[in-house]
């Protein structure tokens, strides 16, 4: 294991990294890219953007449907379990995102988000803990939703704007290309 850095005047000891912080931090290393690639993968990405621009309005119209955006988040606060449903639409939406540039994995903080809010079954215990269950069901559906709306957002820009608008600078972490 490698010692983390300490900042200059700091006199506490560098702390140990455990073995998972430390296989994440050798994920993110492994996804840097050389300038000429990052910029054939985002001139590649705004393509692909374009080309699945109808399959992206469609997912969003899904998404935005009273019973899939409206309705899932009512059944959180009515602790219905209908609110599990609400992981299809994820999944089918994380599908067509990974569709779009399968050349790039997706960014690990959006993998960890999908892997806690998505895959969940009902269980009766889970009426106790309620929202340790089904939140993150809700936060992996919000996260997806706003990668579907920035792609559409940005689907018809020419090439990479300089600067970036936020929801584009936060579309590209999606496949760490920012």
């Amino acid at each position: 294991m490698y010692p983390q850095f300490s900042l200059e005047g700091d006199t506490s000891p560098a702390r140990e990294r455990s073995p998972e912080e430390q296989k994440r931090l050798e994920i993110i290393i492994s996804r840097i890219l050389a300038p000429e690639e990052h910029r054939r993968l985002e001139s590649l990405l705004l393509e692909r953007l374009k080309q699945h621009k109808p399959e992206l309005e469609d997912m969003l119209n899904v998404m935005n449907a009273h019973w899939t955006y409206e309705d899932h988040v009512y059944r959180y606060y009515h602790s219905s379990w209908k609110v599990y449903a609400t992981q299809r639409t994820t999944e089918n939406a994380v599908n067509l995102l990974r569709r779009v540039l399968p050349e790039r994995q997706l960014n690990i903080m959006f993998e960890e988000i999908l892997k806690e809010g998505t895959g969940k079954e009902f269980e009766d215990e889970h009426n106790d803990q309620w929202g340790k269950h089904t939140r993150p069901i809700l936060e992996a559906f919000f996260h997806t939703k706003f990668m579907v709306e920035m792609a559409l957002r940005y689907a018809d820009l020419p090439k990479s704007p300089q600067p970036f608008p936020s929801g584009y600078a936060a579309f590209l972490y999606l496949y760490d290309l920012r």
